[in-house]
């Protein structure tokens, strides 16, 4: 016996529902963001968790990990130097930097790249971002943080732990964001 609606329709209707339960999950993580403005791609992590102990090299040669910047909060940026979409939100980073100051918001670009610290460093100055130089040369940060894909900005709180992230590039300077970035200054650090 053949359905009134035929099996065409029957899986239209399927799909149909499939795809509008996918929007609902969609929008309830959408709204998990950290703003509908610059920081759309920021997701929050409703359980934020403890950062991978990591080490990177500084200018120097310097090793450095995260847990140094405990008590702030910690903008950690991975990029490289051929990645468009890094190099376009490098000085918007380093506008966020100036506008906040590092006393309790630090960002961290680490260059995930083969480049070294002279090319890093050369790089930065090319492209008006005027950053730290960090760089991993062994690929640990992007198999600590699972990065399948750059740039990847990872938010961590006072307490070392992952609270937010963001992939792909973002205009972290835009007066959304520097606002947002302000009002965590704000809010009082629970040990």
């Amino acid at each position: 016996m053949k359905h009134p609606l035929g099996y065409r329709h029957l899986l239209t209707a399927a799909l149909a529902a499939g795809f509008l339960a996918l929007s609902g999950c969609h929008q309830t993580h959408q709204n998990n963001s950290a703003g509908s403005g610059a920081l759309a791609k920021l997701k929050m992590d409703e359980h934020p968790k403890v950062v991978p102990a990591v080490a990177f090299s500084d200018a120097a040669g310097l090793r450095h990990s995260l847990s140094e910047f405990r008590g702030r909060y910690l903008l950690l940026n991975l990029w490289a130097t051929w990645c468009a979409p890094c190099v376009k939100e490098l000085p918007a980073l380093s506008h966020l930097q100036a506008a906040i100051g590092s006393k309790k918001l630090t960002v961290v670009p680490v260059n995930v790249g083969r480049d070294n610290a002279a090319d890093t460093t050369k790089f930065l100055k090319q492209h008006k971002a005027a950053l730290p130089v960090y760089i991993d040369t062994n690929a640990a940060f992007l198999h600590a943080f699972g990065a399948y894909g750059l740039p990847l900005t990872v938010l961590i709180d006072p307490q070392g732990r992952e609270i937010a992230r963001a992939i792909g590039a973002v205009s972290w300077d835009a007066p959304d964001a520097i606002a947002y970035f302000k009002s965590l200054q704000e809010t009082p650090n629970k040990s």
